[in-house]
């Protein structure tokens, strides 16, 4: 075994494994409802860097005018551009990069929580005897291994298989991938609400390709992967947009960047103070005298 997969296990898989068997015992035997908690576990363990990563986020956001500014200023000196850019980012105390630490640290925890997920549920016996080695031995603790088998399915799933529900239609079966469905949902919103919209135009237009293939990806890996995983990665996506909401503060101002219609409606009238509904209606049959004339 290789360093860096030893590291791994020992930090991540090993201690996600036995977790999960504690979380299974502590819930009825729901696995469920374990996988469940372990998400909101992991995600309070990474809620310093995810704030962080949103902060940054919401900064960059409010930077935008200014940095257009910068580009319009200095479209033909490329050098001086990048130099007054950093500029601006460090006198807002911003770091350009500070969303990428977050994601590198979720990549090992979500292949440790999907090989967890898989070992728990030992689908042969000889996974089961594998699954024992790993398993941690604590004094007054009730040992782990009583609890395999672990009950792996809920309602139509497997958790620890694909998905693979179809249904009849015409004499066809008809592919019924409600989790996956639910995984593609859950992380187009997730990315649609705690995106910030951009005035720069390549920009936006690459957000728009991120929220369109990131979502198809995850579903494509909730697809071929355990129903388990999908149940992370919904859990997640769900746990994120509430994070979101507790960093920035941000709710009512999100509604009105999502929906703009709603907050320009009442910009079209006059001031409150003079009356604006008896003014609006007053000035239609107007428009219509002047027309006729």
């Amino acid at each position: 075994m290789n360093p860096i997969t030893l590291v791994t296990n020992l930090l991540f898989f090993q201690p996600l494994v036995n977790l999960l068997l504690v979380l299974y015992a502590a819930l009825g035997r729901n696995f469920v409802l374990a996988i469940v908690a372990l998400t909101v576990l992991i995600r309070l363990l990474l809620y310093p860097l995810m704030a962080q990563q949103q902060r940054a986020a919401k900064k960059m956001q409010e930077l935008q005018p200014r940095l257009q500014e910068l580009q319009k200023k200095y479209a033909k000196d490329r050098e001086k551009l990048a130099q007054e850019q950093m500029k601006l980012y460090k006198e807002a105390g911003v770091n350009p990069l500070g969303g990428c630490l977050p994601l590198l640290i979720q990549f090992p925890i979500l292949i440790a929580v999907y090989q967890a997920i898989i070992h728990v549920l030992a689908l042969n016996p000889m996974a089961v005897i594998d699954l024992a080695k790993l398993l941690y031995r604590f004094n007054g603790f009730p040992a782990l291994a009583t609890l395999l088998p672990i009950q792996s399915q809920f309602l139509l799933w497997d958790l620890g298989r694909p998905e693979r529900i179809f249904i009849p239609v015409g004499g066809i079966l008809i592919p019924l991938p409600m989790m996956t469905l639910l995984v593609i949902l859950t992380t187009w919103w997730s990315q649609k609400v705690m995106t910030p919209p951009s005035t720069d135009p390549q920009a936006r237009m690459t957000t728009q390709l991120m929220n369109l293939y990131m979502p198809l990806f995850f579903g494509w890996i909730s697809y071929n992967l355990a129903v388990g995983l999908s149940i992370y990665f919904i859990v997640t996506n769900l746990i994120s947009v509430i994070q979101f909401a507790l960093v920035t503060q941000d709710w009512r101002g999100f509604l009105a960047r999502r929906f703009p219609r709603a907050r320009q409606a009442p910009a079209a009238s006059p001031s409150s103070s003079s009356g604006s509904a008896p003014s609006v209606e007053s000035s239609r049959p107007r428009r219509k005298t002047r027309g006729g004339r």
